[in-house]
């Protein structure tokens, strides 16, 4: 059995690195991606200019302004003379957002009331836009907070805050991280799923089936190689990640390449899976797209899954990847001990039980 099991390994991985460009596609494009999303993909919104269109012009409207005007997210502010113009500047993309101060907002504050501040925001790029409110509502909170407290308003208002994990919000310690998991995934399901599929295209995967190999030791066959890949672009993102980003794991490696370990063979499994209920290249491919991009956008890799609507969670909780990107934010920001990834690791672990069944089975039948 180990004779037959290892000759089909190294039969496989000569076949994946034999043509010099199958090498570079193993290779490149991982790490290519791995720098464009660690400093393109980002949530974070700076400089950025905005308009204030003031119909006060009292000295309270006037003060407010100063504020956003010491605000480093802003880049410049941007005055209207009326909403009209404002309305034009945002068309024209000139500025994300425009505050409009109505005509009775120093009167309102100096009588005891609460005036109401106009935010127009330009929904075309949605989540920045709510960033920008979001700051600009801290601001005007902010203000509100010292007049109320009877604070002197012409100095600069400051917010404490201490973020747990993240302590300096650096959006690339959060984001380049999660690309351990996700990157090797997608090559590792093209792999596996387009070998089984291309061996059916020639007809030696036929021949495989009716030599000595029993079906489960040609799920493993083809499962290792995959997951000697899926390891080693693992390996080599984590170091790139730690010696070139500086991001340096706060927990344990072990740990992390463990769960990594159990990932992978769930991953193997599930294109394994698509392989066996497919007849050629371009079924597999379709097959891989069709399961890897839900899997993408389930997995909290763009936002997290508690703000999913209820009926997508129990999806998302079957989901490899979403387990995978929980360990590994864990490990990196917050040490998490072992006994708390291992709740994460089960589900992985049953879906590779599942799916690697269930190909061994589809394998049984053509044999049949």
């Amino acid at each position: 059995m180990w004779t037959r099991l290892i000759a089909l390994v190294i039969k496989e991985l000569l076949t994946s690195f034999r043509e010099p460009k199958a090498r570079m596609a193993l290779i490149v494009p991982p790490l290519l991606q791995l720098i464009l999303f660690a400093f393109a993909a980002t949530m974070e919104v700076s400089n950025v200019p905005i308009g204030v269109v003031n119909n006060d012009w009292g000295a309270a409207s006037v003060q407010l302004i100063s504020r956003f005007e010491r605000a480093s997210a802003f880049s410049e502010i941007r005055r209207y003379t009326g909403v009209k113009e404002a309305q034009a500047a945002i068309d024209a993309q000139e500025v994300m957002a425009v505050v409009h101060i109505g005509d009775d907002f120093s009167r309102a504050l100096a009588a005891g009331a609460s005036p109401s501040i106009e935010v127009l925001l330009d929904g075309r790029k949605s989540n920045s836009a709510q960033i920008v409110n979001n700051y600009i509502g801290l601001i005007v909170n902010q203000f509100s907070t010292d007049r109320r407290l009877g604070a002197e308003i012409t100095l600069p208002s400051e917010v404490i805050d201490r973020s747990w994990y993240n302590a300096n919000r650096d959006y690339r310690a959060a984001m380049a991280p999660i690309l351990i998991a996700t990157l090797p995934m997608a090559l590792v399901m093209m792999i596996v799923g387009m070998s089984v599929a291309r061996e059916q295209e020639l007809g030696t995967f036929e021949q495989l089936l009716v030599s000595p190999l029993q079906p489960l030791e040609i799920v493993i066959g083809k499962a290792i190689p995959g997951l000697i890949i899926g390891l080693a672009q693992c390996a080599i993102m984590t170091a790139i990640i730690h010696v070139g980003f500086g991001i340096h794991a706060t927990g344990s490696i072990v740990v992390l390449f463990s769960a990594l370990t159990v990932f992978m063979i769930a991953i193997t499994g599930i294109a394994l899976f698509i392989s066996s209920l497919v007849s050629n290249q371009q079924q597999a491919m379709m097959g891989i797209m069709v399961t890897m991009m839900p899997a993408m956008l389930l997995s909290g890799f763009t936002s997290p899954v508690q703000n999913m609507p209820d009926w997508l969670q129990p999806l998302a909780g079957i989901n490899p990847l979403t387990h995978m990107l929980v360990i590994v934010r864990g490990v990196f920001l917050r040490d998490t001990p072992f006994s708390l990834v291992a709740e994460q690791i089960w589900p992985m672990a049953a879906v590779a039980i599942v799916t690697m069944t269930a190909a061994a089975w589809m394998f049984r039948r053509k044999v049949e």
